[in-house]
């Protein structure tokens, strides 16, 4: 009797482990989930919508700690959300405008969530969230891509606006955004990675580069080739190995002479080339004028100084026949002095903080450099689009301060290692 007592009370203590780690891959496996389901935005709410809420659920009952290191981000987002509430109540009669509020403020939750799920597990739970995105981000290629050259028969113009790929967005300028990180975290293993991690990272490339260029994206674009040159020095300088500082100059020139030769290959196909020649001019009909974009962002900034509490979400283009275009003028008529102020500080913190952390040894850096310079990017297009309802924007926001907080815990236990970590992605 003695023996079966004891054995009632060793059971549980032999399982515990294993139900810790039972649970653990059940989070893995919705993050991701919830890194795929960013590539599918065709209507508000969207399918992230629901798969983000139920991993915040169960990772909420199955255990997520805020760390105090993360109540600045938490302050300035809920900030940021009482603006855009104010401003909403002047609309509050107006459905979309409603949504679009309650929308803002999920994902201020979502990036919350990615700072805080962070703490615990962070490689093993960042590599499951970039897996997801990187794989969302084939995909989408694929279908933008095959869409783009007809060859999904009836289905192609689906996945095509206005004769740009588009994927599963419902826009070709967010389709190009979203294929930033997945294609800096490839060129971040071409950079630094083992053979096979080269070759990975070589053929994610071939795959996304194609879809990033049909999507005609001009801000694209230039983020791609900002952040890649961001990547490549960031990496330069935080490597302390002559030889990986030399793989990384060969890499660059090698890289410049590929694309060169990929522009062309794609260039002499004329239905291409003639898109490419008409979406690389700066003179858009749409850009050019009183009304047009960049005379929008001088008649807002009047506007925005004459209205403390803003006009409400979607009503800018009520008055000025377009979207401003801006995300920083955007949050300042859509939420006020208040939303506007805190997004710009919040901009400014974690880019001045994030650089700090770029320095600190960790196993997760060289994902940390792709992340980074990816953020850094979004900060500079946002000055040209409505970035404000980009989950992808929001997944970078999170990620960034949840590592930021973990770097800060992991460099005061452990001295820093040589060279640069490899990044936990997998191919």
């Amino acid at each position: 009797m003695a023996v079966a007592i004891h054995a009632n009370l060793v059971s549980p203590a032999i399982h515990a482990p294993q139900l810790a780690q039972a649970a653990e891959r059940v989070r893995g496996a919705l993050l991701w989930l919830t890194g795929v389901s960013g590539a599918f935005v065709f209507v508000e709410p969207s399918p992230y919508e629901i798969c983000s809420l139920v991993t915040i659920i169960v990772f909420a009952v199955t255990g997520l700690s805020l760390r105090a290191a993360l109540l600045p981000l938490i302050a300035m987002l809920m900030l940021y959300s009482i603006g855009f509430a104010i401003a909403t109540i002047q609309v509050f009669d107006q459905t979309k405008p409603v949504m679009w509020l309650l929308i803002s403020c999920y994902l201020a939750v979502t990036a919350i969530f990615y700072a805080a799920m962070l703490g615990t597990n962070t490689e093993r739970r960042l590599s499951w969230l970039l897996q997801g995105y990187m794989f969302a981000a084939v995909v989408t290629s694929l279908v933008g891509v095959l869409a783009y050259f007809h060859a999904l028969g009836g289905y192609s113009d689906l996945f095509l606006l206005y004769d740009r790929a588009r994927g599963t967005f419902n826009d070709p300028n967010v389709l190009g955004a979203f294929l930033i990180l997945p294609a800096l975290l490839a060129f971040q293993r071409v950079l630094t990675g083992r053979m096979s991690a080269v070759i990975g990272g070589t053929i994610l490339l071939a795959v996304i580069a194609p879809a990033l260029l049909l999507s005609f994206s001009r801000a694209a674009w230039g983020q791609f080739a900002f952040g890649s040159l961001l990547l490549m020095f960031l990496t330069f300088v935080t490597s302390h190995s002559g030889k990986d500082r030399l793989r990384i100059i060969l890499v660059a020139v090698v890289g410049v002479m590929v694309l060169a030769l990929f522009i062309v290959a794609l260039l002499s196909i004329d239905r291409v080339a003639e898109l490419f020649q008409t979406r690389a001019t700066l003179d858009q009909s749409y850009d050019a004028g009183p009304m047009g974009r960049f005379g929008r962002y001088s008649l807002g900034a009047v506007l925005a100084l004459q209205e403390p509490f803003g006009i409400g979400p979607l009503q800018f283009s009520k008055i000025f026949y377009e979207d401003p275009h801006n995300t920083y003028l955007n949050t300042f008529m859509s939420g006020g002095w208040l939303s506007g102020c805190v997004y710009a500080a919040m901009t400014l913190i974690t880019l001045v903080r994030g650089l700090h952390f770029v320095f600190v040894a960790t196993p997760w850096r060289a994902t940390y450099l792709a992340i980074y310079a990816a953020f850094v990017g979004v900060v500079f297009e946002s000055a040209i689009i409505d970035s404000d309802h980009w989950r992808h924007y929001f997944l970078l926001l999170g990620v960034l301060w949840g590592l930021m907080t973990v770097s800060r815990r992991h460099a005061g236990i452990r001295p820093p290692a040589r060279g640069l970590a490899q990044a936990p992605l997998a191919a």
